[in-house]
């Protein structure tokens, strides 16, 4: 049985203060509760290692937002895979659009931070997607299937079986606009088909994949509900626990 997972990436949200708030709350909100699904919490780099010491990791992982794809040096601004992991971090989010779009992220690069957050423990929770301009020309199966071949298809099967994919519709991401249960299915079922074709059935149908573009309380089950749908990769929503926590419940069993 592949992991199911929801999974809050807040972005460039919240102060020091506010976010370990957050993270009391939820993991107050959680305590008790029978889950049925891995929760993990990706704070802005700032709040790391604050965070990490309010949060029970049995209940609430920590992950990352990104990490660099260099060991260590002269690399002003960037945080390592290895400072990371010393801050208590045990997944990072790699290849997010935004970070695709605003700093020109490409596959080779991606390639490159995906290695070095595995050589550090860390589990890649790694995107693709398309715009809408590529989704309009019916090409966003060949879009998202270039975007894994050009990062993560050269692994090896091993080292393949330990990351999370995560398929965000850019079109849908803070838009308000979300992929229809059977748009997110279809192309969840077509990364599935990529993986097995590359490493087999049983390497593919372990790999968590993660829906996310404007996942929310309300839409959440339906989503969850397709049988390659393994959960969601979670933006706005994941900044109140009044929200956050209906899509966490949303798996039942």
């Amino acid at each position: 049985m592949r992991t199911k997972i929801v999974a809050g990436n807040w972005k460039m949200n919240k102060t020091l203060a506010e976010g370990v708030a957050l993270c009391k709350e939820l993991q107050e909100a959680l305590e008790g509760k029978k889950l049925f699904c891995k929760v993990i919490v990706a704070p802005p780099y700032l709040h790391l290692a604050s965070v990490a010491s309010v949060l029970n990791k049995g209940t609430v992982a920590l992950g990352a937002q990104n990490c660099a794809d260099q060991e260590s040096g002269a690399y002003t601004g960037e945080v390592s895979a290895a400072m990371l992991a010393s801050a208590g971090v045990s997944h990072v989010i790699l290849g997010h659009s935004e970070r695709r779009a605003y700093y020109h992220e490409d596959g080779a690069l991606l390639a490159k931070k995906v290695k070095m957050a595995m050589a550090h423990g860390l589990t890649p929770i790694f995107c693709v997607g398309e715009q809408l301009e590529d989704r309009d020309k019916e090409r966003h199966f060949e879009i998202v299937e270039e975007q894994l071949e050009q990062s993560v298809l050269s692994l090896s099967a091993e080292e393949f079986g330990r990351i999370i994919i995560a398929y965000e519709p850019v079109w849908a991401i803070g838009t308000g606009r979300t992929a229809t249960p059977q748009q997110a299915q279809a192309m969840h079922a077509h990364i599935r088909q990529t993986i097995a074709n590359k490493y087999g059935t049983e390497v593919a149908d372990n790999c968590s994949i993660l829906y996310g573009g404007s996942c929310n309380a309300s839409n959440a089950k339906e989503l969850f509900a397709n049988p390659d749908v393994d959960g969601g990769l979670i933006g706005g929503a994941s900044l109140e626990v009044a929200k956050f926590l209906p899509i966490i419940e949303a798996f039942t069993e």
